[in-house]
């Protein structure tokens, strides 16, 4: 894998680590994990090392992600981390039937709203009893913005893409709600964005 495959965010490395606490304690002690939007795959290689009984699969829809997903998991010759699918949580069936747990890091509000409700299908689909979907990002709240610095990053995604923005967190819930998965927790993160697990029940 040519090392110009292998992309890099700051912000992941910085993130990581609060997002690591929360799935270490939310996650099953063992079972598959299914990323969704893996991006780079810093994310991927990085929970993995730290829960090693846990098997990780990648995704993303965009070949070059994958391809540098694939050198992430090459340099760090983790045994349980897959090979990332091509996977775009709109397209059915997806390539994996069943899993333990569902990761969306920094899905929800850089993809259409019509990507949140098939994430919430496909989710609800394939998990068991219990099992988490852990959503990471930012998000309004009683429609209100968290932060203004949020406000302006809503403003920016919404110029790029207008099917993109930061999404009303109760619209999430409702909308999960309506598919069998529950809120169980919410966690506060740094740079004012929150990880929200869901359940299915």
């Amino acid at each position: 894998m040519s090392v110009l495959a292998k992309l890099g965010s700051p912000a992941a490395n910085r993130n990581r680590g609060p997002i690591l606490a929360v799935l270490a304690r939310v996650l099953p002690t063992e079972g598959t994990v299914l990323e969704i939007a893996s991006g780079s795959g810093q994310h991927v290689v990085f929970f993995a090392d730290a829960l090693p009984a846990l098997r990780f699969v990648p995704s993303d829809p965009d070949p070059s992600a994958r391809d540098s997903i694939e050198a992430h998991r090459a340099e760090a010759g983790l045994a349980n981390v897959e090979a990332a699918l091509a996977l775009d949580v709109r397209e059915t069936p997806w390539p994996i039937a069943t899993c333990d747990a569902v990761v969306a890091i920094n899905m929800v509000h850089i993809s259409p709203w019509e990507a949140t409700l098939a994430l919430l299908d496909g989710a609800a689909a394939r998990l068991p009893a219990g099992g988490p979907l852990v959503l990471y990002g930012p998000y309004r709240v009683g429609g209100v913005h968290t932060a203004e610095s949020n406000a302006r990053f809503d403003e920016g995604l919404r110029a790029r893409d207008p099917a993109w923005g930061v999404r009303d967190l109760e619209a999430v819930l409702a909308a999960a709600a309506e598919r069998g998965l529950v809120e169980s927790e919410r966690v506060a993160m740094p740079a004012n964005n929150l990880t929200v697990v869901l359940r299915r029940g």
